[in-house]
């Protein structure tokens, strides 16, 4: 699950990116409403989250804006205005939910899950391909002859893989996707994780594989002359 934060005090902002690492949450974070546009109408993400009172555009223009540019992430805003027509100010410019500063860690969590889930009412909880089933409430990646529970970073990868089986999909998607546009990670980290996918495939005893193009990318196919990396 991929968060945009965009939130100029860096305390607060540092705080909110290692409690969503630590559950499970893969995070760019800005400190401005520009650099919120940019990176929103320029990657994908699951989630954004928006302070109202910003540098730059503010979080209820940068709202408005990405709407008007077809992001259709779900929103929620971050604001230490506890007026109602700041709210409906904010909710009537497209966003899905609004949490007034200060607020506990735990409601942040709960608000993000229940987006979450509206988000994928209409999506499948599970993705299949092949004899291999991914369980995207429970992250069990399973066959009839076994099931493993992926770590987050796996999740991702293989269900990144599983929504576009067949297609080639270059390593700087998965680290542009997964670990976000500013990190300081070596791209040889997705062949570590790619690795650990087929192992774990292997346990399960799947009929599907990861192939490598080498130097550009991985697909996911059916396991026959499978040409590893």
């Amino acid at each position: 699950m991929r968060i945009l934060l965009a939130e100029d005090e860096k305390e607060l902002s540092n705080a909110l990116v290692a409690i969503l690492k630590h559950n499970n949450y893969s995070i760019d974070n800005v400190y401005n409403g520009d650099d919120a546009l940019k990176y929103a109408t320029t990657g994908k993400y699951d989630i954004i989250v928006l302070d109202i009172m910003m540098p730059g555009l503010s979080g209820i223009e940068a709202l408005k804006e990405m709407r008007k540019q077809g992001v259709s992430a779900p929103i929620l805003l971050l604001t230490a205005k506890c007026e109602l027509e700041d709210k409906i100010e904010g909710l009537d410019a497209g966003a899905d939910d609004y949490l007034t500063k200060p607020f506990a860690m735990s409601e942040l969590l709960a608000r993000l899950r229940a987006m979450t889930r509206r988000a994928t009412d209409y999506a499948p909880s599970e993705l299949t391909f092949g004899d291999l089933t991914l369980n995207r409430r429970n992250f069990q990646l399973s066959t009839e002859h076994g099931s493993v529970r992926l770590p987050s970073k796996e999740f991702q990868i293989i269900e990144y893989l599983m929504a576009n089986p067949n297609m080639l999909i270059s390593t700087e998607k998965f680290m542009k996707k997964i670990w976000g546009f500013d990190t300081d990670t070596e791209i040889n980290v997705v062949w570590v994780y790619i690795s650990y996918l087929r192992r774990k495939l292997t346990s399960i005893k799947s009929n599907v594989a990861i192939q490598a193009a080498r130097g550009v990318g991985y697909c996911l196919i059916y396991d026959d002359d499978v040409q590893e990396a």
